[in-house]
């Protein structure tokens, strides 16, 4: 049987993977020609319009945001207009005076009666020491102290007996005188009467002397216990101004030494702000004057002041002021006292804030920036 071949086909045609040839190397004594770099794809229609559209939105954000940045200033500039000239400004913080409550003498503190922050008023008792020895001590001191009266006493009645002997003697000393004088009596018995009349005279003295030591030594006794009173009276702490407990110290059972701080007591109707000024601004205010304090806390309220101390000698700048150079400055410190701080109950001591005083009788701006 004959092979079906197909002869007249024509033969297909194989795929054949490139060799991939090596870069051509530049004949020596040639220079290396660069190659050129490709061309960048060229973008649709759409792609083009796209990219304008978002570089418009971009310029036109940013025209935005500096319209309203410059908005922003002009209305702080217009809510903050320039200090004047007869007007200055300082920084500073609110304080108060502090009253340091500690202990006259060593012990044990016994008693804690209040806490931070409690609102107290003068002669409250705050915290009590053990005063057991001392109350031991005083109740000797009265023991000595009615001894005392008790051998007062006993010496007064041996005063009364003097007395009566005395009367006693006299009585008889007159008798004999008599009877001297009419012969009747010797004059050795007569001396003998003279004498213990006399005898008698200073023991009257003499018990009265002693009634005069005892009593001074219930003085004494009595003044014994008037100052352990007294030390017992210090260990009771009591407040001696009205204010606020700012610091508590120390707790019950902790033994103190002399001087031992317990408490830090503010005296809330005394705030005030140190302002450290130059000699031009210092100069020209004197104790008396109005000045304003701004706090950070409460923008926009101004609080009334007085100047109450204008300092008469210069200083450097105190170290917490932020810069070198301010701290290098010679300044005078000026001290600024709420008038009725309890008009503001929101200003508390440490708030930072700003004084402002004034060098003429110039109206006080309605808006201190």
């Amino acid at each position: 049987m004959p092979l079906d071949t197909d002869l007249d086909a024509t033969p297909q045609a194989v795929p054949v993977p490139a060799t991939p040839q090596a870069p051509r190397q530049p004949d020596k004594g040639q220079p290396a020609s660069n190659p050129t770099p490709p061309k960048p794809p060229v973008q649709s229609g759409a792609r083009a319009v796209w990219v304008k559209h978002r570089t418009l939105i971009a310029s036109a954000l940013v025209m935005l945001i500096l319209l309203l940045g410059g908005a922003a200033f002009g209305y702080w500039r217009w809510s903050h207009p320039a200090l004047p000239d007869d007007f200055y400004v300082a920084n500073g913080r609110l304080e108060a005076t502090e009253v340091q409550i500690a202990s006259k003498s060593a012990g044990r503190l016994a008693q804690v009666l209040v806490h931070e922050g409690d609102k107290v008023s003068a002669g409250q008792l705050l915290a009590r020491m053990d005063t057991r020895t001392l109350e031991a001590q005083l109740r000797q001191a009265q023991a000595g102290v009615a001894g005392a009266r008790q051998n007062v006493a006993v010496a007064q009645a041996n005063v009364q007996l003097r007395q009566t002997e005395q009367r006693l003697a006299a009585q008889e000393l007159k008798r004999a005188r008599l009877m001297f004088e009419r012969g009747y009596y010797s004059a050795q018995l007569f001396d003998q009467q003279q004498a213990r009349f006399d005898t008698s005279g200073a023991a009257v003295r003499s018990s009265m002397a002693q009634v005069q030591a005892l009593e001074a030594a219930i003085g004494e006794a009595l003044a014994q216990a008037a100052s352990l009173q007294s030390e017992i009276d210090d260990n009771s702490l009591r407040a001696p101004i009205d204010g606020l407990i700012q610091l508590r110290m120390a707790e019950p059972g902790e033994v103190l030494a002399s001087g031992g701080q317990v408490f830090v007591l503010i005296d809330l109707s005394d705030q005030y702000m140190n302002l450290y000024l130059p000699a031009a601004t210092a100069g020209k205010l004197a104790v008396g004057d109005e000045a304003k304090i701004v706090l950070d806390a409460l923008p926009g309220q101004s609080l009334a002041a007085r100047i109450t101390f204008v300092e008469g000698k210069s200083q450097f700048t105190p170290k917490q002021v932020e810069t070198r150079d301010e701290r290098q400055k010679l300044v005078f410190r000026v001290k600024a006292r709420l008038i009725n701080p309890a008009d503001t109950p929101q200003a508390k001591p440490g708030m930072p804030g700003e004084g402002y005083v004034r060098t003429t009788s110039a109206a006080w701006p309605a808006l201190l920036p």
